[in-house]
């Protein structure tokens, strides 16, 4: 099983960039995490050129996410809502549809109480309208610079949230195959 990761920060200390890299050393065989590299690599999008050459960047970025069994996407939260760069990502992956009934987790960690309630209210709205499958369970996480240190999630029952997250979102992969399976029969 092959989870996709992707963080909406771009920041070296990344709150975020934290919980996904917790979420590798969580996950243990036979599923598989795998992060992508840097969003921040995409150019803005274009819908002109989506039509005229996709840049090699973008075709990367859409075969890892159709290539994936389900993303788990990590996201900070900017004015209410998601960054620009998970929002660009976005954008590119629309006309592509790798996302069409893939089932997704959503994180977000925040120094601030509400743990990233808004952005990842944004993004299951957002994702919703591309077809993806987001399940119900998500994780939130209020005041983390609280319960990160040193790159890593650090507070235990987080921990635990964040492996049942995980745990979930492998369960909606298995639904998902298992409907396909019945639909293919």
């Amino acid at each position: 099983m092959k989870i996709l990761g992707l963080c909406g920060s771009l920041r070296s200390g990344s709150l975020n960039a934290a919980v996904l890299r917790s979420a590798v050393d969580l996950t243990i065989p036979p599923r598989e995490l795998v992060v992508e590299p840097d969003l921040g690599r995409l150019p803005f999008f274009n819908a002109d050129v989506e039509e005229t050459a996709l840049p090699s960047t973008v075709a990367e970025l859409r075969s890892a996410v159709g290539a994936s069994d389900g993303l788990l996407i990590v996201t900070p939260e900017y004015a209410h809502g998601t960054s620009g760069v998970l929002k660009n990502a976005l954008e590119w992956m629309v006309g592509g549809g790798e996302t069409a009934d893939k089932p997704v987790a959503l994180a977000s960690a925040s120094p601030a109480v509400t743990g990233g309630d808004h952005a990842r209210a944004w993004l299951a709205q957002t994702l919703t309208v591309m077809g993806a499958q987001v399940i119900p369970q998500d994780l939130r996480i209020p005041q983390a610079t609280r319960k990160i240190a040193d790159g890593r999630v650090t507070d235990e029952p987080t921990l635990a949230a964040l492996r049942d997250l995980l745990d979930d979102l492998a369960h909606a992969v298995v639904r998902a195959r298992e409907e396909n399976d019945t639909f293919a029969s």
